[in-house]
């Protein structure tokens, strides 16, 4: 079966840091854009950071620049997003996408 999966979410404090996983199963990542997406409550989804393996390039939001880092573990076929200094505004629903597939999301509560 074709599917991304996430996990890696939970609860923690402004400050604190998460690290998010997206395993793919059923295929294996190639070149093309790997994202990282996240829909905060009554919110539309913002589009946070992508890897381009090809390019070897990552690109950020300005919201998360200089917290969030992309990245890839081709043997686990696993894409990453490490988050540090996490702040209440980063609550969310956390969804990786891929070539218009998208998993179940992973949430994301920033809270003291």
């Amino acid at each position: 079966q074709v599917q991304l999966v996430e996990s890696g979410g939970g609860l923690v404090q402004p400050g604190g840091s998460l690290r998010l996983s997206c395993a793919a199963s059923g295929f294996t990542f190639s070149i093309n854009d790997v994202s990282w997406v996240r829909q905060a409550p009554g919110q539309g989804l913002e589009w946070v950071s992508a890897l381009n393996s090809e390019r070897g390039s990552t690109s950020y939001a300005d919201s998360v620049k200089g917290r969030f880092t992309i990245s890839r573990n081709n043997a686990k076929n696993t894409v990453y997003l490490q988050m540090t200094s996490l702040k209440p505004e980063d609550t969310a629903v956390y969804y990786c996408t891929y070539q218009g597939l998208r998993g179940q999301g992973t949430q994301v509560t920033v809270s003291s």
